[in-house]
């Protein structure tokens, strides 16, 4: 099984037993996801099998697109609902008007602060390990964008929102932060990603309801990319990573043999087709240099 399942991620679970769900229902350990979800988070979560796991790199993961809910009142110290009050409860006293001109100033290219209850490593450990043992914790903060931050219902305590933004956003934060801003505290309590990258989430399917015929085929993935088909002498030395002569725009290329296999993924640079991961059996350290590194401790 080479390709992607778009899970449709329950709460409850990390991604990391998405992926372990996958492997031991299938029989597969070649399994990986691409963006973390948080264990209450659901919805959209690619999951790459087989050759598919060497090509995360490629697959586009921006935009993110959530919905969810906020609950102003008191802040936590995970940024969301699972975590314990930092905060006295104080009564939300900003209008609806108030809280969306701070919504607008939450947007646009933002410094931002993650939780440190998250996984962000620090000195090579995730920092929400050091938040348990109750040791100190100095988050740096990231560089994200947030395209789109808008409410949807308005029923104070509670709001529902919805937010487009760059991988590596915390929507928690987000939440954290517009609680500093109208004065009274806020945390993330339920939330839901709706689109990642081109995977949508009615493309998504249930974890339990998973099976052979949901699967996207690597020969899908990438589709808009050229596609550049060679065989014989070419077809050998692009699976042993080398180059070959090739007339294509520069940029990023699919390469296929004649029996329509998806064989390589290659860059081309001044009429030469120099291949970047090569999806046969045949191992190439040229190949490996850029291989995926998947279940990136970033999102959510």
């Amino acid at each position: 099984m080479n390709g992607i399942f778009i899970i449709d991620k329950p709460g409850g679970m990390t991604s990391h037993d998405v992926v372990n769900h996958i492997r031991a229902k299938f029989g597969i350990s070649r399994v990986g996801h691409l963006g973390t979800l948080d264990p209450m988070a659901t919805g959209v979560l690619p999951v790459c099998l087989g050759k598919a796991t060497r090509m995360g790199q490629f697959i586009p993961n921006s935009p993110k697109e959530y919905t969810g809910e906020i609950r102003f009142g008191f802040s936590t110290n995970t940024f969301d609902r699972e975590g314990s009050p930092t905060s006295e409860e104080r009564p939300l006293q900003s209008s609806r008007a108030e809280i969306e001109e701070a919504m607008r100033s939450l947007t646009g290219r933002l410094n931002q602060m993650p939780p440190a209850f998250s996984a962000k490593k620090i000195g090579g450990v995730a920092s929400y390990k050091l938040a348990r043992r109750n040791r100190p914790v100095e988050m740096a903060p990231v560089s994200v964008e947030v395209q789109q931050f808008t409410a949807l219902e308005f029923h104070p305590p509670l709001m529902n929102f919805e937010v487009v933004c760059s991988p590596g956003t915390y929507i928690r934060s987000l939440a954290h932060d517009l609680g500093h801003v109208v004065g009274c505290g806020a945390h993330l309590s339920s939330l839901r990603r709706i689109r990642s990258g081109d995977f949508r989430i009615e493309q998504a399917v249930a974890l339990d309801r998973v099976s052979v015929s949901d699967l996207i085929p690597i020969e899908r993935l990438l589709e808009c990319w050229p596609r550049l088909e060679v065989s014989g002498a070419d077809e050998e030395k692009v699976c042993h990573g080398n180059p070959v002569a090739g007339a294509a725009a520069p940029g990023f290329v699919r390469i296929f043999n004649k029996k329509g296999e998806f064989i390589a993924i290659a860059a081309v640079e001044n009429d030469l087709v120099l291949p970047r991961v090569v999806l046969t059996s045949i191992n190439s350290s040229r190949s490996d240099v850029l291989r995926c590194i998947l279940e990136k401790e970033t999102e959510a």
